[in-house]
């Protein structure tokens, strides 16, 4: 089985550009006959597929970046996308912002939807659906057929390209150990469903520094939340049933929602049990009692993924692929939900 090819491997096996690979396959004329003949032959050889939509993305400039996120509720993808914005137009950049809405079908569409010469790159994070599949062929084929791909806070090893993160896993740890220093044993966790690779690698971080600490490690504790809609009932059954004292929340809806649920219980916080929350969002700072925070510092996050994603784009065509991951750096904001 011959290996597959893809348009940059066509111009350096042929030592030609991407453009005269992309303009030959489509049989332009302002290509030499000879050097059209030659890379038509070796696509045939190695049965390349065109995909025509995607070929003519080399040929013009949007000045356009297309994200893709999975959702508008949380803050922190409203303030990425801030920071996206703001380097983008530094360098005369506009964006388009499509939502998956956790949806692998919907992402899959709207990556169709800007591939079609709309946009010169995607900045994005993957939707939950996405990562529960481990399907990733929609981003491999814009990837092969040239277009960037910076990928932020839901990633995959999966795939490679930029990538922008926070170390989940070190940044529950310290959260958690911030309430262990204060005293608290009985610590429980709302999360995600494991396959949403934050909340697998904030639920890492926890049981760290549960089992650091010489805490017995209690499965009961660990709530895995599906569907933002049913989580209040299943919250409200874990501070019922169990005597904790501290919650760590891997973000701060949910954490919203267990100060909300204590109070219609005749619990307090944090009297009764203390709240740590991801995202410093405007629910934290808002909410009664306020909530201490891992900030994510979603500007930044979004700066630097526009920033890489526009050095990729002027990249000259010759010049090495070499993928970078940036690690943004996290910090414990106290307020008076852990006081």
């Amino acid at each position: 089985m011959k290996r597959k090819v893809t348009l940059k491997q066509i111009a350096k096996e042929l030592d030609v550009s991407i453009s005269t690979v992309s303009k030959s396959l489509r049989n332009s004329l302002e290509i030499g006959e000879e050097t059209r003949l030659k890379v038509q032959a070796f696509a045939k050889f190695y049965n390349y597929k065109p995909n025509n939509i995607a070929l003519s993305l080399k040929n013009r400039k949007t000045k356009t970046i297309g994200i893709i996120i999975p959702e508008i509720v949380h803050h922190f993808f409203s303030t990425v996308i801030n920071g996206i914005e703001q380097v983008a137009n530094e360098y005369g950049y506009s964006v388009i912002i499509c939502l998956s809405d956790d949806s692998f079908d919907k992402e899959v569409l709207n990556m169709e939807l800007l591939a079609n010469g709309s946009i010169d790159g995607f900045i994005m994070s993957l939707s939950k659906e996405t990562q529960l599949k481990g399907d990733f062929h929609h981003i491999t084929e814009v990837i092969n057929q040239g277009m960037p791909v910076v990928m932020f806070d839901r990633v995959t090893n999966d795939i490679l390209c930029d990538k922008v993160i926070i170390d989940d896993k070190s940044a529950a740890y310290e959260a958690v150990q911030s309430l262990i220093d204060k005293g608290k044993r009985k610590i429980a966790l709302v999360t995600t469903v494991d396959y949403v690779s934050v909340g697998k690698l904030r639920t890492d971080g926890y049981t760290k520094a549960i089992l650091d600490n010489n805490i017995p490690f209690d499965e009961n504790l660990i709530i895995k939340i599906e569907d933002i809609d049913t989580c209040e009932i299943i919250i409200g059954k874990l501070l019922e049933d169990k005597a904790i004292d501290a919650v760590f929340a891997v973000n701060e809806l949910f954490a919203v929602t267990c100060i909300k649920t204590a109070s219609k219980i005749g619990l307090s916080v944090p009297e009764d049990f203390a709240v740590i929350a991801f995202t410093d969002g405007i629910i934290s700072k808002y909410s009664t009692p306020t909530i201490t925070t891992v900030s994510q510092n979603g500007i930044k996050m979004g700066n630097k993924a526009a920033k890489m994603l526009i050095d990729r784009l002027e990249l000259e065509e010759d010049e090495e692929e070499n993928y970078k991951t940036e690690v943004i750096e996290t910090h414990l904001i106290e307020r008076e939900s852990t006081n």
